[in-house]
């Protein structure tokens, strides 16, 4: 299941949208947009980007130019921003997310944008890409496609071309204008969608489908995840994998697999994915005749696991965290590639809430750490991997279950070289064997009242070195920059901590709720508030500057 990128109203957990706002596009037209919200600042004037000054990790990344900083999905990169400055961020532009209030949904807006000489590429969760100069907050063109889909989106700009995705093609856009030069449909059938970032490595482009279309509904049967390698120029078809096997059995009923994020590539142009939940979940009701996944018996490959590919699409290794998954815990987040004792490895984590580590050779557990608040629950896979739809199962009839949906880790890792951060979510759901037992609105409500953590774990060991409570989700993702890590917070709360301590060092108010990662470039941190929970609630992308001295409109924030 998607995290809480679409989901103003929720039934069970699955989508409702109007179907007004559902006019999906093929290649929408590009536009010139000069405006920018009525941010109180001064972005026609800027300084000159001061340039990076270096970091304690000589694996950062120079600047944000890819989805996650680099290839290995590190999201560490160099910049002037450090401990004894950060508190001199102040608002440099502002711009409109105008997806959240088009389509009539709470939300618009949840990726990482990225930045390409001096522009900010970046994507709503109406598939509409945009361009926005850094230096001044100006919007260069937009494309719009006007095609919803689960999120969180997001754009990849190497070599002179915007690779994005609508909710069935990948495209390829012209980064002076936003013409489209490609288009490929890659769905196979209207129960799929895509919603994420694509992947770029040495020519070729990867772009998985998910079981989710918000036309149609989430987790239907015959929903099957694919990864497609794509020839970068063309968007030919080299070669595809297929994550969920065939669909374990009966495809009627099951769906599941696909991926939130791009692929981690290492030196050898291997690639590493972290891949969803299977379908149907008890989160959204189990069918009629088929409870606790009885439907789909075995593990349910390769769901929920971390998998190693090679160039080719060659399987090399699996991990898998969660076999025969109940509850909806998607190992969705980009794996990180980094290194323990001076070796390669492979961390990751989802919304089981449990962080891991492997070797990068051969997929071996080093370490398994589970993050946040558990309930018990975490291996109730196994219990029912291969009952019947009549087995007795040993669980209880009705239980609170933690981490539950949009809960555990629901956003990206981060890493200096030494120590991973990882925004964990706190939230719980009453489940019984029929599913979800509490109403829509108390579903809704219970998001808003969860509260959250940023963890910072060894590498080396696989303990916890500071552990800072918030009143909030972190639905932001980790974000580092030399002694600095970054999140933000549902409640609508950009935070920067000390890297070693964990100590507070910055807390600031955005336009609106957020479930938006930041994106770290020169001198500047960008965040999209795209959660309108009210109101006096502004969507917008915001762009902070060391020593910029704008204000949000006096009407946000409330």
């Amino acid at each position: 299941m998607r995290c809480f990128v679409r989901r103003p109203a929720v039934v069970g957990v699955f989508l409702v949208v109007a179907a007004a706002s559902l006019a999906v596009g093929g290649c929408g037209s590009s536009k010139s947009n000069s405006s920018t919200a009525s941010c109180s600042s001064h972005p026609a004037v800027q300084d000159k980007a001061i340039m990076p000054n270096g970091s304690s990790n000589p694996a950062a990344a120079a600047s944000w130019t890819l989805p996650g900083g680099n290839l290995q999905n590190t999201r560490d990169v160099a910049s002037p921003i450090d401990s004894s400055n950060v508190s001199k961020l102040g608002v440099a532009w502002c711009v409109p997310v105008e997806a959240a209030t088009s389509s009539g949904t709470a939300d618009g807006y949840a990726t990482t944008p990225v930045v390409v000489n001096g522009v900010v590429y970046t994507q709503d969760l109406e598939s509409n890409v945009m361009a926005i100069r850094l230096a001044t907050g100006k919007v260069l063109w937009t494309h719009d496609y006007n095609s919803p889909n689960g999120g969180p989106d997001g754009v990849n700009v190497v070599n002179g071309t915007v690779y994005a995705a609508t909710n069935h093609a990948a495209v390829a856009l012209q980064p002076a204008t936003g013409r489209q030069l490609w288009s490929r449909t890659l769905i196979g059938n209207d129960h799929e969608g895509i919603d994420m970032t694509p992947g770029y490595h040495d020519g070729t482009v990867y772009v998985s489908t998910v079981p989710v279309n918000p036309t149609v509904g989430e987790y239907l049967g015959h929903a099957e995840a694919t990864l497609w390698a794509l020839n970068a120029k063309t968007g030919a078809p080299q070669w595809s994998w297929d994550e969920v096997q065939n669909l374990w059995g009966d495809a009627d009923v099951n769906s599941g697999g696909g991926l939130w994020d791009p692929p981690s590539f290492d030196r050898a142009g291997n690639l590493y994915i972290g891949v969803a939940n299977p379908g149907p979940i008890g989160q959204s009701g189990w069918p009629r005749g088929y409870p606790w996944g009885t439907s789909r018996p075995g593990p349910d490959l390769y769901t929920d696991s971390v998998v190693k590919l090679s160039p080719a699409g060659k399987l090399l290794w699996y991990y898998q965290l969660t076999p025969h998954d109940l509850y909806d815990w998607d190992v969705q987040n980009s794996p990180v590639l980094t290194t323990a004792h001076g070796q390669p490895v492979v961390i990751d984590g989802g919304k089981a809430g449990i962080l891991i580590e492997l070797n990068a050779q051969t997929g071996k557990l080093l370490w398994k750490l589970p993050v946040g608040v558990h309930t018990g629950h975490d291996n109730d896979g196994l219990i029912t991997e291969y009952a019947k739809p009549t087995s007795h199962i040993p669980l209880p009839a009705k239980f609170d279950l933690e981490p539950g949906v949009f809960g555990g880790v629901e956003s990206q890792l981060a890493t200096n070289g030494s120590t991973t951060f990882a925004a964990v979510n706190n939230l719980a759901v009453p489940i019984s064997v029929k599913g979800v037992t509490e109403s829509a609105s108390a579903f809704v409500a219970s998001i808003g009242k969860a509260t959250g953590e940023m963890v910072a774990v060894d590498q080396d060991t696989g303990k916890i070195e500071w552990d800072d409570k918030l009143p909030s989700s972190p639905y932001g993702a980790a974000a580092v920059t030399n002694n600095v890590v970054f999140t933000t917070t549902y409640n609508g709360d950009l935070y920067a901590f000390n890297a070693a301590t964990g100590a507070i060092l910055l807390k600031t108010r955005l336009s609106a709720s957020t479930n938006a990662p930041v994106t770290i470039d020169g001198d500047y941190v960008i965040a999209g508030a795209g959660v309108a929970l009210s109101p006096g609630q502004r969507p917008l992308i915001i762009a902070y500057k060391l020593g910029a001295k704008g204000k949000l409109p006096e009407t946000v924030g409330s």
